[in-house]
C-alpha cells in the first residue's frame, strides 16, 4: 500500500513542476490582459479571474472524469498532447518566436472594463489549462487504483491528484510565476523541456488507449506494469535532466509589469 502512495506523491510532484513551467508564460499573459486597467484594479481583476478560473477548472475536471476512460476520448487526448508538445519543440528548434505577442494581447484588451477583463482572464486561464488538465488526467490514469473508491467516472485517488495539480497551477500563477520566469531566463531550455514532457505524457496516454479493454492492442495490465512504469519515468527524468543542463541563451524578460 505504501508503494501506491509513493507513486501518487511522485506523480503529484511531477504535475506541480510541469504546472509551474507551463504557468510562467501564462501568468505574464494574464498580467498583460489586465495591464490597461487602473493600478488599483489590476490585482483585483487577476484575483477574481483566477477564482472564476478555479470554478471553471473544477467543472471541467468533473466533466472529464466521466469520460476519461472512454478510449475515443483517450485517443483524442493523446493526439492533442503529442501535437501540442511536438509543435512547441519543433518551433523552438526551427521556428521563430512572435516577439510582438504581448503588444497584440494588450491592444486587444485595451478599452475593456473591469468585469469584461476579469472574464477574459478566466477564459484565458481555462484555455491555458487544457494542456495541463489533459496531461494530469493522462498521468493519473496510469496510476494504480486507490482504496478510496470512485468519484465521478474516475478512481477517487486519481481524481484528487488531478484536482491538486490544477490547484497548484493556479497557486503558482498567482504567487510563484515570477520565480519560474527568472528560472526560465536562467535555463531557457526548460520551457521546451516542459512541452517535450507533455508530448511524452501523450505517449503514455496513447499506451493507455492501446491497452483499453475495447482495443487490446497491448495487454490490459501493461500501463500499470513495472516495465512500462520504469520506462516512462526513466525517459521523463532523462528529458528533465537534458533540459536542466542544456546550454542556451535567452534575452531577459521585462518583469516590471
Amino acid at each position: 500500500m505504501e508503494s501506491i502512495w509513493l507513486e501518487y506523491g511522485w506523480t503529484l510532484l511531477i504535475l506541480i513542476g510541469l504546472e509551474g513551467l507551463l504557468s510562467a508564460d501564462n501568468a505574464l499573459v494574464l498580467a498583460v490582459i489586465a495591464k490597461h486597467l487602473p493600478e488599483d484594479q489590476k490585482k483585483k481583476a487577476i484575483n477574481y479571474g483566477i477564482i472564476m478560473a478555479f470554478v471553471f477548472r473544477f467543472a471541467a475536471l468533473f466533466a472529464i472524469s466521466f469520460i476519461a476512460n472512454v478510449w475515443q476520448v483517450q485517443a483524442i487526448g493523446a493526439a492533442y498532447l503529442l501535437y501540442l508538445g511536438l509543435k512547441h519543440v519543433i518551433q523552438a528548434r526551427f521556428g521563430k518566436e512572435n516577439e510582438n505577442i504581448d503588444e497584440e494581447i494588450e491592444e486587444e484588451s485595451a478599452g475593456k472594463g473591469f468585469w469584461p477583463t476579469v472574464g477574459k482572464i478566466a477564459l484565458a486561464d481555462l484555455a491555458f489549462a487544457i494542456d495541463s488538465i489533459l496531461a494530469a488526467v493522462a498521468l493519473a490514469l496510469g496510476l494504480p487504483d486507490s482504496p478510496l473508491g470512485d468519484f465521478g467516472g474516475m478512481d477517487a485517488g486519481q481524481f484528487i491528484v488531478v484536482v491538486l495539480g490544477g490547484i497548484a497551477g493556479l497557486i503558482l500563477i498567482k504567487y510563484a510565476a515570477t520565480w519560474f520566469v527568472k528560472l526560465l531566463d536562467q535555463r531557457p531550455a526548460l520551457e521546451t523541456t516542459a512541452y517535450a514532457i507533455v508530448a511524452w505524457v501523450g505517449v503514455k496516454l496513447a499506451v493507455i488507449t492501446l491497452a483499453h479493454e475495447d482495443i487490446h492492442v497491448l495487454p490490459h495490465d501493461f500501463p500499470h506494469s513495472t516495465v512500462w512504469t520504469l520506462i516512462f519515468y526513466g525517459v521523463l527524468v532523462a528529458i528533465a535532466l537534458l533540459g536542466w543542463f542544456a546550454p542556451g541563451n535567452k534575452s531577459a524578460r521585462n518583469l516590471e509589469d
